[in-house]
């Protein structure tokens, strides 16, 4: 039988993995991703390092290592531990880099969510990581906050490749793709060079259902009308789906303009959108929902590894994404007409997405204190008297 997830890309979409770890790396798990399911590149967060480096003895080495060099804070021996992980995963990655032409092949690192409403202070933390890692396929992660379109704009006008990320809404995903084209405008204006620029955003997809059904079952809870009940009921579990067909109608018009033609004429890359958040959350839904409709030409889809596993395993692959758009437009009116608003839920989950991050780095940085401090002493015990 043919791998479906190959056939995803056989349907122009691209498929990365939402995992990294060191054990992962070392044992050439990201490596017969790539050569056995066509996986074309990674992402990875504050809270996926977190469970990597905080719930595993994989990184115990290293961390002794650390210890031995002095004071140093947690925060900078996580950011160490992570940049070895995403140079490993990048030079995994730079034959797909190279084969696509820069298309794919890329891994992505975030700025410290501490960061997300400093436009300067995240330029500065960027630029910082970009050095760094020194690697080509390398995308830095960057927030979707004001101060992170701000940052985004500046990042692709230096020639930074950009995975901008916790997009839920179209008219913020509107903005961020604006400036993508501002930035690559100023850089070609600039005599630079954008043709090796890439950049994706990461649209969020099951978050959004996960509160909208809350919503939705607190109206039932409030009403006695049958009819209504129905109604709300309808709306379960489809309005994340609607939502990012609609972004996805936004993307075509948007890299479709003349002002677009421009750039591509210079070289430019359009930046796809990427659907993250595809786990599916609730088990009432299929475990492979939010891949199986979502399936477009010119997008990516960032898997976690059991989502991937299920898609390989049973994943249905169709041109979904521009099935029943009408539908789609209709579905959010709906939702709104029973008194739930798009708009605030979106901007409720960027919040609570910069504070889960904030969490998880949190959480990290303690748990390796701890850690430091346990190893340092384990040192001090075997030194000889």
């Amino acid at each position: 039988m043919a791998n479906s997830l190959k056939l995803l890309q056989e349907n122009g979409q691209s498929v990365w993995v939402d995992f990294v770890a060191r054990n992962f790396l070392d044992r050439g798990g990201l490596a017969r991703l790539v050569q056995e399911d066509g996986v074309r590149g990674v992402t990875s967060n504050p809270a996926i390092f977190e469970k990597a480096i905080v719930q595993s003895s994989d990184y115990d080495n290293a961390l002794c290592a650390v210890s031995g060099n002095g004071d140093v804070s947690a925060y900078s021996v996580y950011e160490k531990l992570a940049i070895e992980d995403i140079r490993q995963a990048a030079d995994v990655l730079l034959k797909v880099y190279e084969a696509t032409d820069g298309a794919d092949g890329y891994v992505s690192l975030e700025v410290s969510p501490y960061l997300a409403n400093r436009a300067d202070a995240t330029l500065e933390e960027a630029r910082r990581l970009w050095l760094e890692v020194a690697r080509k396929n390398l995308m830095i992660k960057v927030p979707a906050t004001a101060a992170g379109i701000t940052a985004i704009r500046q990042l692709v006008a230096e020639g930074i490749n950009v995975n901008a990320t916790l997009l839920f809404s179209q008219r913020i995903y509107e903005d961020v793709a604006n400036a993508y084209l501002e930035g690559l405008e100023r850089r070609a204006d600039a005599g630079g060079d954008v043709s090796p620029i890439g950049s994706v955003a990461s649209f969020f997809v099951s978050r959004i259902d996960s509160m909208v059904d809350a919503l939705i079952d607190e109206k039932i809870t409030q009403t006695k009308d049958a009819g209504r009940t129905k109604r709300l009921e309808r709306l379960k579990g489809r309005i994340a789906i609607a939502n990012a067909k609609l972004a996805y109608q936004l993307y075509k018009r948007l890299f479709a303009t003349p002002r677009w033609n421009g750039l591509a004429a210079r070289g430019a890359r359009a930046q796809r959108l990427l659907w993250a958040s595809t786990g599916t959350k609730n088990k009432a839904y299929s475990d492979v929902l939010y891949v199986e409709e979502l399936i477009g030409p010119n997008t990516v889809n960032t898997l976690p590894p059991a989502t991937l596993d299920a898609f390989r395993d049973h994943g249905r692959v169709r041109q979904s994404l521009e099935e029943r758009s009408k539908e789609a437009e209709s579905l959010l009116e709906e939702l709104n007409h029973e008194g739930i608003s798009l708009d605030e839920v979106t901007a409720h989950l960027v919040e609570d997405g910069v504070r889960q991050f904030v969490e998880a780095t949190n959480k990290l940085t303690d748990a390796l204190t701890a850690k430091l401090a346990l190893l340092g002493r384990r040192q001090t015990a075997a030194l000889p008297n």
